[in-house]
């Protein structure tokens, strides 16, 4: 509905004044996010400073019926973070502190709005860090990650979100203020609400406060790079190492493209014939590093005759951020002005990646779709980043290939979004997921705890559901 000036004045009180944008080139940023998707510029931007605020303001969204997107860092890439509707978007970035640290206890405490980077950049000071690590994590929240349990460069290791997230303060879409979880790393109290919230991308309400596992920094570690001419021979080599028995701390793929797109940031050679560049994070105590990265070296030589090892931190550094800038440099590479760069999101289980990045490979090949290839390959997790005209016939073909690849990822036992989300990008794949799967009514059980938080339907309505 629209906001008519009493509506507006009870925002105002319930927010706070200074909390409240009207201007429209106050409002115009948040038109967008990073992903492709088109939003609406909303009718109003609330910036709350905690969740009293956001409590008040969900009872009149509820009460008007007024649609409500939340957004924090607006790094989404399904359209996650955009309204597709009149409403208003609550911004959670004021609520960017770091509330408490237990070191003993193996925890963090911290508002939605702190951003990873600089969450890990105290908690390095104590020697540990929080694992999830979304190439995003400069400008991404924890707000934001938790709302789609992204995962990132480090999750062979340490799994998504999910998994190093303990508790959280949160408020229905009816303005109740829970708290789910516990501080401690063990409970068994019922349903796990926490569980529930995570990958919710707003759709059930606003995420105030979270509870978040912490773990020591590695003692040591180096880097192995190897290249391939053939796709196949990449999964292979990585699942050749998992099969041996060993975890690594990260390991990413790229094709040339990529390659390309991040070559003088490198500082490395690269064999003529390279095609695909495998990185892989070896980490141990200090005794023991040399022998372990000798093991997995020999591994991976059964794949290709090229292997370089790294031990310079300052040189692993800069590779580490030349990866995860990745996204970002292939948009150099585009060919046309009006040509947008689309990043798919597939995972399957590692086992299956030989055959699935063939299969990727083939259906790229056969529709003739300018493609690079990229991920994080050690959980999976395939990128596909597809250079597009931004018209309705080359967003038409987008939609086709972003199909195929998610049947692909399907047919070999994964997920059509490993840690981007499902927004309006993903709706109808994730359906044809569970179509797949024989498992409909699954969604239409998340369709009903959705009605029981948010029974008018106000919070981020028309992502995740395709209907």
């Amino acid at each position: 509905m629209n906001i008519n000036n009493d509506i507006l004045n009870e925002i105002r009180q319930a927010a706070g004044e200074n909390n409240v944008l009207q201007n429209l080139e106050e409002k115009i940023p948040y038109k967008n996010d990073a992903s492709y998707m088109p939003g609406r510029i909303p009718e109003l931007v609330i910036i709350p400073e905690n969740s009293d605020q956001i409590s008040r303001v969900l009872k009149l969204c509820t009460k008007y019926k007024i649609d409500v997107t939340v957004r924090s860092g607006g790094t989404s890439l399904t359209g996650s973070s955009v309204t597709n509707y009149n409403g208003i978007i609550i911004n959670t970035m004021k609520m960017d502190k770091i509330l408490e640290l237990n070191i003993a206890s193996r925890y963090v405490v911290c508002q939605p709005g702190v951003r990873l980077d600089n969450l890990n950049e105290y908690l390095n000071k104590y020697g540990f860090f929080y694992p999830p690590d979304p190439a995003s994590s400069k400008a991404s929240t924890v707000g934001g990650t938790i709302s789609t349990n992204a995962g990132g460069l480090r999750a062979v290791r340490y799994g998504a979100t999910k998994e190093w997230v303990l508790g959280t303060e949160f408020v229905t879409a009816t303005g109740e203020i829970i708290r789910t979880g516990e501080y401690t790393l063990k409970r068994s109290a019922g349903y796990d609400l926490t569980a529930l919230i995570i990958g919710s991308e707003g759709t059930l309400g606003v995420l105030t406060e979270a509870i978040l596992k912490i773990e020591p920094l590695p003692e040591k570690y180096g880097r192995i790079l190897s290249f391939y001419n053939d796709i196949y021979d990449v999964g292979s080599a990585l699942s050749a190492v998992k099969n041996a028995g060993i975890t690594p701390l990260i390991a990413e793929f790229m094709d040339l493209k990529t390659i390309n797109s991040i070559r003088d940031k490198l500082n490395i050679k690269i064999p003529d014939y390279t095609q695909f560049m495998l990185m892989v994070d070896i980490d141990s105590t200090e005794a023991s590093l040399k022998g372990k990265i000798e093991n997995v070296e020999k591994i991976i030589k059964n794949y290709t005759k090229d292997v370089l090892t790294i031990m310079d931190q300052k040189t692993m550094d800069e590779i580490y951020k030349a990866r995860k800038g990745a996204y970002s440099a292939l948009l150099n590479q585009r060919e046309k002005k009006n040509e947008i760069v689309i990043i798919g999101d597939v995972i399957v289980p590692a086992s299956e990646l030989p055959a699935t990045l063939k299969e990727i490979k083939n259906a790229v090949d056969k529709m003739k779709i300018n493609v690079s290839l990229f991920g994080h390959i050690g959980d999976g997790n395939i990128h596909a980043n597809i250079f597009a005209e931004n018209t309705k016939t080359g967003l038409e073909k987008v939609e086709k290939l972003q199909m195929e690849i998610a049947m692909a990822a399907i047919r070999h036992k994964g997920c059509v979004s490993a840690e981007h989300g499902i927004g309006t990008e993903k709706n109808k794949l994730l359906y044809e997921e569970y179509k797949e799967r024989n498992s409909l009514y699954s969604l239409e059980l998340m369709k009903r705890i959705k009605a029981v938080f948010d029974p008018e339907n106000i919070m981020n309505r028309g992502k995740i559901f395709y209907d």
